[in-house]
């Protein structure tokens, strides 16, 4: 899959309205540059509410522990230690950094200014959703997949090779070690995703994109046609969202969900 263009992709709904999605490097602090400089009326994370509570236990145990946290990453293995592992070596950016810097900056940021943050991932009660974890489950746990996660560092030199003949040049006035993250990134994603399967994949993401349109549909209630909602997610994962909302499929009902954040950032 060819990587992204830098721009952040804008999606038209039917009904009106806009959704913007925002890809990021997991870790990665984002320069001012390449932050989301439009007006939006509320945030979307794929994530469930209680992210924030993973958030600010991060924040903790760096204030009594700094590096603690990537630390934890390293040790545990797998695609996404690699991941962490080649992001600390880029010397250019800031990288390595927990809680995930831009999605946690993007809620603060909306929670000063009153706008509302729709966590797009379902409770673990939604019965849909609950199936959905379970098939993942057994998906990765089939023991072709624990077996090929063993051998993990040939898969991801393997991953890392195939994307770097697809990488995107730097933003403009940007290092081009945010070039080799977003590599790192593909990588990771790509290792990720192979856990699963293509088929669960695409369910996930239409449930998200059917929800991402009921985030919206709120936003016109009081914004009208000119309601704007800007979606924070996983770089290389943009391809698969915005094809999901090219689908449109049916908006599901959903609210946005307080998210009080305390020792707020500069925006």
């Amino acid at each position: 899959m060819p990587q992204q263009p830098w721009t952040d992709e804008v999606w038209e709904d039917s009904d009106g309205g806009r959704v913007v999605l925002h890809g990021t490097l997991p870790t990665v602090v984002y320069p001012n540059a390449m932050r989301p400089r439009l007006a939006f009326h509320g945030l979307a994370l794929l994530e469930s509410p209680d992210v924030v509570d993973l958030w600010v236990q991060e924040e903790k145990d760096e204030a009594e522990s700094q590096g603690v946290n990537l630390t934890h990453a390293l040790l545990s293995g797998g695609a996404f230690g690699k991941y962490v592992e080649g992001i600390s070596a880029l010397e250019e950016l800031q990288g390595g950094r927990f809680p995930d810097p831009e999605p946690r900056r993007l809620q603060r940021n909306s929670d000063r200014h009153q706008r509302p943050v729709f966590f797009i991932e379902p409770l673990a009660d939604d019965e849909d959703w609950g199936d959905y974890l379970t098939q993942e489950a057994r998906a990765v746990s089939h023991w072709r997949k624990l077996l090929g996660m063993v051998r993990v560092g040939k898969r991801w030199n393997k991953s890392i090779k195939r994307h770097l003949f697809e990488a995107q040049p730097p933003p403009k006035g940007q290092s081009v070690d945010y070039s080799s993250a977003a590599v790192l990134a593909s990588a990771w994603w790509e290792l990720t995703e192979w856990l699963s399967t293509p088929a669960l994949a695409q369910r996930r993401d239409a449930r998200y994109a059917a929800r991402i349109r009921g985030a919206l549909a709120e936003l016109r209630a009081t914004e009208g046609d000119d309601a704007t909602l800007l979606v924070a997610l996983h770089r290389p994962h943009v391809p698969a969202v915005l094809a999901a909302l090219e689908a449109n499929n049916d908006p599901e009902e959903i609210s946005s969900t307080a998210s009080d954040s305390i020792n707020t950032e500069e925006e």
